[in-house]
């Protein structure tokens, strides 16, 4: 097998522009740029053609292996317009490492770093005009990764194809911080030991959608995600990392392999700790969570993720009742959170921890 090397990448302009949408009218993911960047992969080349070409549908056999086994993963990043005109990502290399993980564990053959981030980068220069200036709001990234080789016995395929598409974005609940109602779920599962939880698959979000779907009919954001054997740890929240201030600390379930190691959950674990915020990552009991509650030690329940950065939870809802958070606003710790993560980005603030990385 050739190993890959640094290849220069050819652009192929749209010659059809798109109308660009209002940034009131963005939601998350409805609509996306001129562009996309494109790689592939197989045994004989490695990486190979790297190329900028206009947003289009693939091209897939019907026998892809993506389509009959699931050999798909992706990443989610932003990029945001500084109030100096920059324009900055987060941490870029951490959704690199994290799709390294996720494609070993596919047994899929991923981009070295460089790929990835010129890749992502290239993208950018190029769609440099779709990434919003308004507050609140960033040009979302998505590299993603697929198994394209044709065949129907089961194996890892021999041939991947790379691509990032970029979407203008404003807030994912479509709110900004205002706090949302979760519901327990005690019945159906995110992820088992041995499994995929810790991958950022297709598999896992396809698993969460009748659970989300049955909260929303009842009225609640999402769903709180407890341990797939008998429903007595928390594990997520919806498609987040989820953080409880009980008392004086800030307590989040330790990564145990069925829960997704998020960029933000790192990043808030790190900023908390500098803040000299006790912070406790360890099996977090459903039971001593609402104990806390009746207590009135449950200060606080806000998820972390790249899609909503901070998401305050005001209520928790179960077949036996509701569980109010606070006041039922946005918690102290939360929007203080959200403000400095805000203000990073937008280059408000100095970057003491080095999470930024211009795009030039």
């Amino acid at each position: 097998m050739r190993e890959d090397k640094k290849m220069s990448i050819v652009t192929e302009r749209t010659g059809s522009p798109k109308a660009k949408p209002k940034a009131e009218d963005y939601g998350f993911g409805r609509f996306f740029s001129d562009h996309m960047f494109t790689a592939d992969c197989s045994s004989d080349l490695g990486w190979h053609s790297p190329r900028i070409v206009p947003y289009r549908p693939l091209e897939l056999d019907p026998g892809a292996a993506v389509l009959h086994y699931g050999q798909t993963i992706f990443e989610g990043l932003k990029a945001f317009h500084g109030v100096d005109g920059k324009i900055r990502l987060f941490r870029p290399e951490m959704n690199w490492k994290r799709l390294e993980a996720s494609a070993d564990r596919l047994c899929m053959r991923a981009p070295d770093l460089d790929l990835f981030m010129e890749g992502v980068r290239h993208l950018i220069r190029t769609d440099r005009d779709w990434v919003p200036t308004q507050d609140g709001t960033a040009l979302y990234l998505r590299p993603t990764l697929i198994g394209t080789e044709s065949f129907l016995g089961v194996r890892p395929a021999d041939e991947y194809l790379f691509y990032v598409i970029a979407s203008p974005v404003g807030s994912y609940y479509g709110d900004g911080l205002a706090s949302v109602k979760i519901w327990i779920e005690r019945e159906y599962s995110r992820a088992a030991p041995g499994g995929i939880g810790a991958a950022k698959t297709g598999g896992n979000y396809a698993a969460s959608l009748k659970a989300s779907v049955a909260a929303k009919k009842r009225g609640y954001a999402q769903v709180l995600w407890t341990d797939a054997g008998r429903h007595e740890f928390v594990e997520e929240v919806g498609t987040m990392n989820v953080f409880f201030v009980i008392g004086d600390a800030v307590v989040t379930p330790a990564l145990s392999g069925t829960i997704l190691p998020g960029v933000m959950r790192d990043s808030t674990i790190g900023l908390l700790r500098s803040w000299d915020v006790k912070v406790e990552e360890r099996p977090v009991a459903l039971r001593d969570v609402l104990e806390a509650h009746g207590r009135g030690e449950l200060k606080e329940v806000f998820g972390t993720g790249t899609a909503a950065q901070i998401s305050p939870v005001n209520e928790l809802g179960a077949d036996d009742g509701s569980y109010k958070i606070g006041d039922g606003g946005v918690g102290p710790l939360s929007s203080r959170l959200y403000t400095h993560f805000m203000d990073l980005n937008y280059g408000r603030i100095e970057d003491r921890m080095g999470w930024l990385s211009e795009v030039r």
